[in-house]
């Protein structure tokens, strides 16, 4: 069976991952984007129940509110975290090189995707991932 995930808590993930996000636009922080890019790189490495905002979830917000209503599968929501991973490494490759216009936009691809996900449940890089599975298949 696959890890199986409280979407309350990727939501909660993707609100602070979407304050990082901005405060690295913000501040032009190279350093602030590879930190953001280790959280990325944790649970893609090792599981989701590593990720450090899954775990900040776990313990200050998840036992307020009691057992979820429902779970979702754990693997987009790893793949997603590989793609953020890739665009924050990207991102403190650009700001901290010198080439910050290259930091800004692919902060910016990052912080709409977490965004997207903490404001509305909409998941890009969930989509990419089913997007994928679904052309694999049809080959």
């Amino acid at each position: 069976m696959t890890e199986q995930l409280d979407p309350r808590g990727v939501r909660f993930a993707a609100a602070v991952t979407t304050v990082v996000l901005a405060a690295i636009l913000l501040t032009g922080s190279g350093v602030l984007a590879v930190l953001q890019a280790v959280v990325f790189a944790i649970p893609v490495a090792a599981g989701m129940r590593f990720s450090p905002y899954g775990a900040l979830y776990r313990m200050l917000l998840a036992p307020r509110l009691g057992p979820p209503s429902e779970r979702e599968d754990a693997t987009p929501v790893r793949f997603s975290q590989a793609v953020g991973l890739v665009f924050t490494a990207v991102a403190a490759v650009g700001y901290l090189s010198g080439v910050i216009a290259l930091g800004i936009v692919a902060t910016a691809c990052a912080l709409v995707a977490a965004f997207l996900n903490a404001a509305f449940g909409f998941c890009l890089g969930c989509e990419m991932y089913g997007l994928i599975a679904r052309v694999r298949t049809a080959r």
